[in-house]
């Protein structure tokens, strides 16, 4: 019977099949240890060689490191290891034999690691990760379709900005001019509300920045969603809502993988609590009290976002920002038209920045003329204003850094790690 490794806990005293790699082999005389990995998990098989005839204990013998093996057994408990289970071998067969793996089991340096992204991906640590991105994706997709918004895909080629032009990709587009790889697909979906009303697009995004932090990427992916009639309030509403949505699936359905990782489980536990807010003016005052230097009208950097949540169990929005520092479709506070009714939101354990949002403004005089005072003129922005033109409502959204998330979900230390194959401003290899 074919069975995959997390199917083994029901097939005790079975004899079953497992197609996969060998992940690991040690030997003690007469008996050799195979760790099996078929991509749903890993297992311990046991070969012995009175039990196995000369040609299929050859066959044990000659295998290699990541040779892809077909290997049957019955499946036992583990004699030590409560609730794990092992595979007694009753036969072997290489797919093909791997010759010098270049990942060996020693420490490689990063840059070794990413040249053979390609093989790395396949380590326990890089399994874990990648499953982890898929859990967080299947909990973002489940909660929002809970909350009534769809999928609505937005382009990846665009002609102009949604946020600062510089960290833009050019590129030519056949006679049209130039045309700009999508930092982000919100000006798109604000477009899709007045046909849906709740919407979401989900999709890989670029900015020419060139940070070299461990939280940036060239190439990363970003949800973006965006609804109707969604104040600012009822926007940090959903946000929270939907990492804590995370938090509890990732720790529902990933107890092998956090393992793996060995990440403090009790910490994303505490996480999934209310958030704690503060005001952009709040957060510069306690900033202060702490010893940062940041000035009235600064972002905030790493160091600061390190610094507000260092006590804190549970993420911190900080909202209403001054407009002067923020994109030109933010919406100004009615009770202070030097700020806007926008948030980050900073992750604990220092996770810095995953989520960032706002009520848009949907005043179509304010608009215009804030997007004069940006210098975006020209044909690019008028179906953008069309939409304030044609029935034009109350609407607000978010986006959230799949990877960043990620990062922090798994506790990795670099976002190189949480996207399979990564896009700085030094590698675009393999």
């Amino acid at each position: 019977m074919e069975v995959f490794i997390p199917q083994m806990a029901e097939q005790v005293g079975q004899n079953v099949t497992l197609q996969g790699w060998l992940n690991n082999k040690r030997s003690s005389g007469p008996i050799s240890f195979l760790e099996i990995r078929d991509g749903q998990g890993f297992v311990q098989a046991v070969a012995a060689k009175k039990d196995l005839s000369e040609t299929i204990w050859a066959e044990v013998e000659k295998a290699t490191q990541e040779s892809s093996v077909i290997i049957s057994g019955v499946v036992a408990k583990h004699p030590k290891r409560e609730g794990v289970y092992e595979l007694q071998v009753t036969d072997f067969k290489i797919i093909q034999l791997a010759h010098d793996y270049p990942i060996a089991k020693k420490d490689h340096g990063p840059d070794f690691l990413m040249d053979h992204r390609h093989l790395w991906l396949r380590s326990r640590r890089q399994w874990a990760i990648l499953r982890i991105r898929d859990a967080i994706k299947t909990a973002i997709h489940a909660y929002l379709h809970q909350e009534k918004f769809i999928s609505v895909d937005s382009p990846i080629f665009t002609p102009n900005a949604c946020e600062g032009a510089t960290t833009l990709f050019k590129i030519p587009y056949f006679d049209l001019g130039d045309a700009y790889l999508s930092q982000s697909g919100q000006l798109y979906i604000e477009a899709a509300i007045a046909s849906v009303g709740r919407c979401y697009d989900f999709g890989p995004v670029f900015r020419a920045e060139k940070s070299k932090t461990k939280r940036h990427l060239t190439e990363f992916w970003m949800m973006d969603a965006e609804g109707a009639f969604m104040d600012h309030e009822a926007n940090l509403k959903n946000q929270e809502g939907l990492v804590r949505a995370i938090i509890r699936h990732c720790l529902a359905n990933c107890q092998a993988e956090l393992a793996i990782l060995e990440r403090n489980i009790d910490n994303l536990k505490k996480a999934d609590a209310p958030f704690t807010r503060y005001t952009y003016t709040e957060a510069i005052k306690k900033l202060h009290e702490l010893g940062s230097d940041i000035k009235f009208g600064e972002d905030l950097g790493n160091d600061d976002e390190g610094l507000l949540t260092k006590d804190s169990a549970v993420p911190i929005f900080i909202e209403k920002w001054p407009k002067s520092i923020k994109p030109f479709y933010m919406k100004r506070d009615p009770n202070n038209p030097d700020l806007v009714l926008n948030d980050d939101l900073i992750a604990t354990e220092g996770g810095g920045e995953i989520i960032g949002g706002s009520e848009r403004e949907d005043d179509f005089d304010l608009l215009s003329e804030k997007i004069a005072a940006e210098g975006l003129l020209g044909e690019e922005y008028q179906w953008y204003l069309d939409l304030r033109r044609y029935g034009a409502v109350p609407h607000s959204g978010f986006g959230i850094g799949l990877e960043r998330v990620v990062r922090w979900i798994s506790g990795t230390e670099h976002i190189r790690e949480c996207i399979p194959f990564p896009r700085t401003i030094g590698r675009l290899r393999p």
